[in-house]
């Protein structure tokens, strides 16, 4: 019986998953894990959301089929926030789509729209699922190593140019996770008018968009570009803006080519979310949520601030503070600067119980780095500082 398969094989290992049997290793131990890896919110949705859907969960109409792409209601209260929100107009019927998850809507997406004689382009480092969406589905990648928007953008213009042929599509995150860096509406007005010009799809993955600290850092849609809808398309997420991770609600907006692509592969793979998670959804979106937000941006900034401030202090630890997102992305610290970024988080989990996600884990260019996320109190830090304290000042 065949145990080789052809695509898994070529997969890497996942190294999140290595970095779990880490932390499984150690808590046989006895240690205490102290967890910074993940991007998972440790707040609470808002309190109408959490009440709307304590509401739809005792209804048994509710538990059948939902539909494909959404039920209307939450695909038109995402138009309403596009409108609100970014002062973009769209269509609930041709331009928008309900995922199950911003993740799954980029997997579904790369099936939907590749083939083996395409290529797609991203930045690295990257969030994994924009690489491996599409070298899934048997398109090539071609990776562009750069940190900020303008370096990425200056490269993607100058590989388009060289090539014979050009790409399908060009995947951006800003936000970015993992290295948190933005860009400014400047940065997508160039990058449409130069894929307009050379017939290259744009894929933004948005799904931090909520999470910023000054009105400066504030992200755009790329759709606010006129003409953006031509050639783009976005995704995004209830799970960090709304502390709904587990919920896996998303949305797709944008062109209508690939809106429709995306429903089409949609209707074969899955029937939607749980209804009651859509709904409660809408609550989400809606402008009682924006003291909610308020208050959740002004945690992460004092996480960050208190975070880089005590890592500095204490640990002689340099990181530069983030404008956005719920992330921090650190060099690793200069008496650790010869251990690759996996080494460097392992000797952390099995010494002291403390995990950050390796900058590996996002690509070539993220090594040397690390990825830590902000979903812990105060009281936490300091006690994962006390705990790196002795292996940092050896």
């Amino acid at each position: 019986m065949k145990k080789d398969f052809d695509l898994t094989k070529k997969l890497p290992p996942y190294i999140f998953s290595s970095i779990y049997e880490l932390k499984q290793k150690a808590k046989a131990k006895g240690l205490e894990i102290l967890d910074f890896g993940m991007g998972n919110p440790d707040s609470g949705p808002p309190q109408h959301v959490m009440d709307r859907l304590s509401e739809l969960s005792k209804d048994p109409s509710m538990f059948g089929y939902s539909v494909v792409g959404g039920v209307e209601q939450l695909r038109n209260a995402n138009v309403d926030y596009y409108q609100r929100r970014f002062g973009v107009e769209l269509s609930a019927e041709k331009n928008c789509l309900v995922t199950i998850g911003a993740k799954e809507g980029i997997a579904s997406l790369a099936t939907a729209i590749s083939s083996s004689d395409d290529y797609i382009v991203v930045a690295s480092p990257y969030y994994p699922i924009h690489k491996f969406a599409f070298e899934i589905a048997k398109t090539g990648v071609k990776e562009i190593s750069a940190i900020s928007g303008a370096e990425f953008l200056q490269k993607f213009k100058n590989l388009v140019e060289s090539e014979e042929k050009t790409p399908l599509a060009v995947i951006v995150c800003f936000p970015s996770n993992p290295t948190t860096e933005n860009v400014g509406l400047e940065f997508y007005e160039e990058l449409v008018d130069f894929c307009k010009q050379k017939q290259i799809y744009i894929i933004s993955d948005l799904a931090y968009c909520e999470l910023y600290f000054n009105e400066e850092s504030k992200p755009h849609s790329i759709l606010e570009v006129e003409g953006a809808i031509d050639v783009a398309i976005e995704f995004s997420s209830t799970s960090k803006s709304y502390s709904m991770a587990g919920c896996r609600v998303g949305f797709a907006v944008g062109n209508e080519n690939l809106i429709n692509a995306l429903y089409k592969i949609k209707s074969y793979l899955d029937y939607g979310s749980f209804n009651p998670l859509q709904i409660a959804a809408v609550d989400a979106l809606s402008e009682k949520s924006n003291d909610y937000l308020q208050d959740l941006r002004k945690k992460y900034e004092n996480r960050a601030k208190f975070l880089v401030d005590i890592f500095q202090r204490e640990l002689d630890w340099e990181i530069n503070m983030p404008t956005a997102s719920m992330f921090c992305w650190a060099k690793l610290p200069k008496n650790f600067s010869a251990s690759s970024s996996f080494e460097f988080c392992r000797k952390l989990i099995e010494e002291t119980g403390v995990v950050f996600s390796p900058g590996s884990s996002f690509g070539i260019n993220g090594e040397g780095y690390v990825r830590i996320s902000l979903i812990h109190k105060d009281e936490d830090v300091k006690r994962a500082v006390g705990r790196l304290k002795e292996l940092f000042l050896k």
